[in-house]
């Protein structure tokens, strides 16, 4: 009986030592590759290179609202779904954002890229207590005559930055205005003040700016000089009669076009028809 229970035994050690292996390997696993736990810290980061160039926690409005107790006045799903993707939440019609969007001169919160644990991180560090108190020092002295040779490329940037109206316009530089890629900075709340300049153009959160200008950062006398300039034209208004050159010149362009036309194919059709008007006649003949 004894030798008998040799086998079992053994065979109850061995499943017994594979199941504490298991056990023990799964722990381990767990541990190892357990989800850290959020941290206000890494929010904090997140926030100074993100989020710091259009808003503050205490300090006020700048390019979009104060985000200071944020948390309490927002449901938690809406914002970390708004701060996931800004763009769809707009674009689906969310009365909330649709609300910001006219409140802060039209200007879209842009898509910056960020994982649900980063906008965890930041939720977290938002609903932290957290201040950043002002929007920052305000700007020299600035000269509008210069920043208006900045802005239309008139007068070289230091660091060597694109001038602006290769992607803006503003009211005040002819009729047909400058570029497109980036908003008209006639009615924009990036010039809402030179602090919200300052801070938006000291660190741009938006994805093409932030590219373009990472490597030619604006000195803060440049700065100055192009707020001079923008807010100055910012509360001039277009014209009407620059829609009315516009028109003019889009009449006389097509008839140019027309005229050039009429010119090129003036003997097609007396091409077309000489031939069968012979063709006809012969066969009368």
């Amino acid at each position: 009986m004894t030798e008998n229970a040799k086998p079992s035994s053994i065979s109850r050690n061995i499943l017994f030592g594979l199941t504490l292996a298991v056990t023990v390997l799964f722990v381990v696993t767990s541990v190892v590759f357990a989800k850290p736990p959020v941290q206000a810290s890494d929010g904090e980061a997140l926030f100074k290179e993100k989020c710091v160039a259009c808003h503050t926690i205490g300090g006020g409005d700048l390019v979009g609202p104060d985000l200071q107790g944020v948390t309490e006045r927002q449901d938690q799903a809406w914002l970390k779904q708004w701060i996931l993707a800004p763009d769809q939440v707009l674009a689906s019609g969310d009365p909330i954002a649709t609300e910001l969007f006219k409140k802060y001169n039209s200007i879209p919160m842009p898509n910056l890229g960020l994982t649900p644990d980063q906008v965890d991180s930041l939720l977290a560090y938002l609903g932290g207590g957290a201040t950043t108190g002002g929007a920052g020092a305000e700007l020299p002295a600035g000269d509008a005559t210069s920043g208006k040779a900045y802005f239309v490329g008139d007068k070289r940037l230091e660091n060597g930055g694109p001038h602006c109206i290769s992607c803006h316009s503003i009211a005040g530089l002819g009729s047909l205005g400058g570029g497109n890629l980036g908003p008209d900075l006639t009615t924009s709340g990036f010039v809402k003040s030179s602090a919200a300049f300052a801070s938006f153009m000291g660190a741009p959160s938006t994805q093409t700016m932030g590219a373009i200008w990472a490597n030619t950062p604006l000195t803060p006398q440049e700065q100055a000089d192009l707020y001079a300039f923008l807010s100055k034209a910012s509360v001039t208004q277009r014209e009407p009669s620059a829609l009315l050159q516009i028109a003019i010149l889009a009449i006389i362009g097509a008839a140019a076009l027309i005229a050039l036309e009429q010119f090129y194919w003036r003997k097609r059709l007396k091409g077309v028809r000489k031939p069968m008007i012979e063709r006809a006649r012969a066969l009368k003949r």
